[in-house]
């Protein structure tokens, strides 16, 4: 794909020398990378990527020989389906978090100008391998009803058992008389069983979960927790 994109910067449409051409002709090499806030380090390159919000995409122009030419960069994110993109960034590399379900397009415009000199790099560029293209994923959240706190390896965080493209949340736990016990803000979080660092009784607790997804979706989750500290697995 980076040989495709470089190829197609050579034969775009634009006006120069013929002394240009042999010296120092401006080429662009964009790239796109994601990650989840917080875990770049597992961050994927990609020119077609499916993920869950929010999603921080990295974008890179990754120009060269452009020493002594003036330069102008157009970042232009578009929902597929439209035609004026939603979002303009006027910068080399730029980074946008997605946070709305759906797919979006995303294409560098560029230009590079010196004297009467003037290279561009826009529609006919993109045309032979299309745009960037990453879909969000529609919101899912699941919360279990019962864990395990008993110090085996299973089931010792009471936490969403799933969830997918959720850009708000809030949980919090309660006992039977309306007591907060714990609260937490990422889906990834839970409840280990404890009050104060002291481990609760075994019983009945309840869940309150006020969520919101990528796709506009509320989540207002009520339910009984069963707390279970007899209860064991044990690998097969």
């Amino acid at each position: 794909m980076k040989k495709n994109r470089l190829l197609a910067a050579i034969i775009c449409m634009f006006s120069f020398s013929l002394s240009s051409l042999a010296d120092d002709v401006p080429t662009i090499n964009p790239t796109a990378f994601y990650f989840t806030p917080g875990h770049e380090d597992e961050g994927e390159e990609s020119v077609d990527f499916s993920g869950s919000a929010p999603l921080v995409g990295r974008f890179t122009a990754n120009p060269q020989h452009t020493e002594g030419w003036n330069t102008y960069y157009e970042w232009r994110i578009t929902p597929e389906g439209e035609s004026s993109p939603f979002l303009v960034r006027y910068e080399e590399n730029t980074e946008y978090t997605f946070t709305t379900a759906g797919t979006f397009h995303i294409v560098l415009y560029a230009t590079f100008s010196r004297g009467s000199e003037r290279i561009e790099y826009t529609e006919e560029y993109w045309s032979d391998f299309g745009p960037f293209r990453v879909s969000i994923h529609e919101s899912k959240l699941e919360m279990p009803n019962a864990f395990s706190p008993n110090g085996d390896p299973y089931n010792q965080i009471y936490k969403a058992k799933t969830y997918q493209s959720i850009v708000e949340f809030h949980a919090y736990i309660f006992n039977r008389w309306g007591q907060k016990l714990y609260e937490w803000t990422d889906p990834a979080g839970g409840w280990d069983g404890t009050f104060h660092g002291k481990p609760v009784k075994e019983g009945v607790y309840f869940v309150l979960v006020k969520a919101k997804g990528a796709d506009g979706r509320v989540y207002n989750i009520r339910r009984d927790v069963n707390l279970l500290r007899g209860y064991r697995e044990y690998d097969e």
